[in-house]
């Protein structure tokens, strides 16, 4: 249109060009087209920009604009905490309308318990064998069974677990047996490690449980890196972090966790929020919604759950399971376990804890509150139950005296399975360790062989 008055008005094609009045006319018609056209341009971009303007295309995401200055969170806004799933009350009955995404198998509940009972007579009577000079060193998992017990009974056996050091249930759980927990206690012969760990630092490729460090949060993020092979692989399985809440003051947690989320790993976090970080209570650890209150920050789905509740826990760590492997993404579980026993045989906890805070929560004990519940399914007796601890107490007590009995490791296994062949650099190390023997034999404890 505005071509055509524009060639009118220059008389373009032969045609005479227009004047007086009609010239006028003309001129005041491309005008107002040319106006309305530029308006409308302008409209067009005013509403644009103005879409664009209320919020922000950033490469992490869209984030919406406001005219309001306020923060968020901190404890000049605080917010509802996550509330803590579970299924039964502190006296082992049902929970009304309890939301269970997964049925707990008869068979499945029967061994969790006699997993739990298991396991409390290894850390009753290790820990006193300890306490006699049998062994060097402990660490029970008092009133944090239901939690490793009920997480491990919800995975699969493809899948890899990276523990802390008070996940004994778990890989009790799996297969590792009271006489494998006593040959690697006591650093014999017959202890895949060859004594080269502390005490309770177990690991078995067989079970896929990769072997404990003590450092603290060191196995996050190798445990992730498990996950992505898993997902590179196709595999249907997971990686299992396990963990305590003081590792999650560690800077490996927070890289872990973001790698998880960045690579979308079918990984599961399970952390043991049991209170104390040896001495350090929760309350000086963090400010925010303890660990769970983490995970959204990171685009993890999260969730909390009653630790000493072996059934929640079990449905917790399955749904866990399901959302990571169908929608290959990681999931942060806290359990809320409190520890009832001291950090380890070098610990005195009433040092620096209530008698009156342990007394409590040892009342409610996560293993008695799972025994009142099969009693009322019709599951267990109190027959079973005697004759279940009583075949405990004798596994765990011959298999200590088993493994005492056995030879320890020689001193040349200091420097070997590292090399195929032992290199000049660890000849040497060799050679020197048998001079200082041979020069102070007392050096070298009488049951350890040189060679």
């Amino acid at each position: 249109m505005l071509a055509r008055w524009g060639a009118a008005l220059q008389g373009a094609g032969g045609r005479p060009a227009l004047t007086g009045a009609w010239r006028v006319a003309a001129a005041a018609a491309a005008a107002v087209h040319s106006a309305s056209l530029a308006a409308a341009a302008a409209d067009g971009a005013a509403a644009a920009a103005s879409k664009a303007d209320d919020h922000m295309d950033f490469p992490g995401g869209s984030v919406p604009f406001t005219s309001q200055l306020s923060m968020v969170g901190g404890s000049f806004s605080p917010r509802d905490p996550i509330p803590c799933y579970r299924t039964l009350d502190s006296a082992g009955r049902e929970v009304p309308d309890a939301h269970l995404p997964h049925d707990l198998p008869r068979e499945t509940a029967v061994r969790m318990y006699e997993t739990m009972v298991k396991l409390q007579t290894v850390d009753t009577i290790f820990y006193e064998a300890q306490r006699q000079g049998r062994f060097s060193f402990y660490m029970t998992s008092s009133g944090e069974e239901a939690t490793a017990i009920g997480s491990a009974a919800a995975l699969e056996p493809q899948d890899v677990v990276f523990s802390q050091y008070r996940e004994q249930g778990v890989i009790m759980y799996r297969g590792f047996s009271v006489q494998d927990m006593a040959h690697q206690c006591f650093g014999n012969w017959h202890e895949q490690g060859k004594g080269r760990q502390m005490p309770i630092h177990y690991g078995s490729r067989d079970l896929n449980f990769h072997t404990i460090s003590s450092t603290l949060a060191t196995q996050l993020p190798h445990a992730v890196g498990a996950g992505y092979a898993i997902k590179m692989d196709n595999r249907p399985a997971v990686s299992v972090a396990y963990f305590g809440e003081g590792a999650s003051s560690e800077g490996d947690f927070h890289a872990a966790v973001n790698f998880a989320a960045t690579l979308s790993v079918p990984i599961i976090f399970i952390c043991r929020n049991n209170g104390w970080a040896i001495s350090t209570p929760a309350t000086d650890q963090y400010r925010g919604d303890g660990i769970a209150g983490r995970g959204p920050g990171y685009g993890i789905a999260s969730l909390r759950v009653d630790g000493g509740d072996a059934r929640a826990v079990y449905c917790a760590t399955k749904e866990a399971r399901r959302v990571a492997t169908e929608q290959q993404a990681p999931v942060l579980i806290e359990a809320m376990s409190y520890r009832s026993g001291h950090h380890s045989t070098s610990d005195d906890s009433s040092r620096y804890r209530a008698a009156e805070e342990m007394k409590a929560w040892r009342a409610r004990d996560p293993v008695t509150r799972f025994q009142l519940w099969l009693v009322q399914q019709g599951w267990w007796s109190d027959e079973q139950d005697k004759e279940a601890r009583a075949a405990a107490r004798s596994e765990v007590v011959q298999a200590l005296a088993a493994a005492q009995k056995e030879p320890k490791p020689p001193l040349s296994a200091m420097f070997t399975d590292v090399y195929a062949e032992m290199p000049w650099h660890l000849k040497e190390q060799y050679e020197e360790v048998l001079a200082h023997v041979r020069a102070h034999p007392d050096a070298c404890p009488a049951d350890i062989p040189i060679r």
